[in-house]
């Protein structure tokens, strides 16, 4: 469960998470981990960069940077004003990845060949937040090596931050999982379907309807009695008739549409 970052989870939104995916028909393995109760692997993480003179202290503020070259992921990139020594009077509040030029790459089951140099692309980024919160892109990485995972199947939206999480797996020396990126959702305005683009939430209540309709959006051309066909039939159609070379090729998808 990704609530690391603890100010904005919201009470009792994680347990409707796990229910809907019961609804589903989804299932796990074991317990399900909650980043929120892993600071001390985070911190052990942390501890090593920090020890491989990897990271740097920052004292920047977001006003500091705000004005910095917009990065790939659309945040302002940093410019590197702390990476040699904190300006004199001035005290930490941030820990930084040193991100060194060079492009990172990596084959993306779907999209393909992806290559992004951080350095002239993100900066140097935070590991550590100024409010003492480990940043997502070190939980995951962390968490992805501790449960063995060896596949990560995931929306479009989140392909720029792999290369991140490539860097830390080098710096850390973890195994790289390999990537498969969907495209995801958008509105006609190009938004990805979410709560800040007011989109409709998911009916759990009919979860065949659903799930018949993400099959169609993914390009599986799910026949229409399955919208009304028992969980269990809907799912043994999908796996078995599961054709990987049918998703679409984009990052995003304007729904219902669909992309070549």
């Amino acid at each position: 469960m990704e609530d690391v970052d603890e100010p904005r989870s919201v009470p009792g939104a994680a347990d409707a998470i796990l229910r809907t995916l019961e609804r589903f028909g989804f299932a796990w393995d074991g317990e399900v981990a909650c980043q929120s109760r892993r600071k001390r692997h985070y911190q052990a993480a942390f501890e090593r960069l920090r020890l491989a003179d990897a990271v740097f202290a920052c004292a920047c503020t977001r006003r500091e940077v705000a004005d910095s070259i917009i990065g790939v992921d659309g945040a302002p990139r940093y410019p590197g004003t702390c990476r040699n020594g904190l300006p004199q009077g001035r005290q930490a509040r941030a820990w930084r990845l040193k991100v060194e030029p060079g492009q990172i790459c990596f084959e993306d089951a779907l999209q393909g060949l992806y290559c992004q140099d951080l350095a002239a692309e993100v900066g140097d980024f935070v590991v550590l937040r100024a409010d003492g919160y480990f940043a997502y892109q070190l939980a995951v990485v962390v968490d992805d090596a501790e449960q063995g995972v060896t596949h990560i199947v995931r929306g479009a939206d989140l392909i720029d931050s792999t290369p991140r999480q490539i860097c830390l797996q080098r710096h850390l020396g973890l195994a790289q999982p390999a990537y498969l990126h969907l495209p995801a959702a958008v509105n006609a305005s190009g938004e990805k379907l979410s709560k800040q683009t007011r989109a409709k939430p998911i009916d759990d209540f009919r979860p065949q309807a659903a799930l018949s309709a993400a099959l169609a959006f993914l390009g599986q051309q799910p026949p229409g009695v399955l919208a009304e066909a028992d969980l269990d039939s809907l799912w043994r159609w999908a796996i078995m008739h599961w054709d990987r070379s049918a998703l679409p090729r984009c990052r995003a998808v304007a729904a219902p549409a669909a992309c070549s």
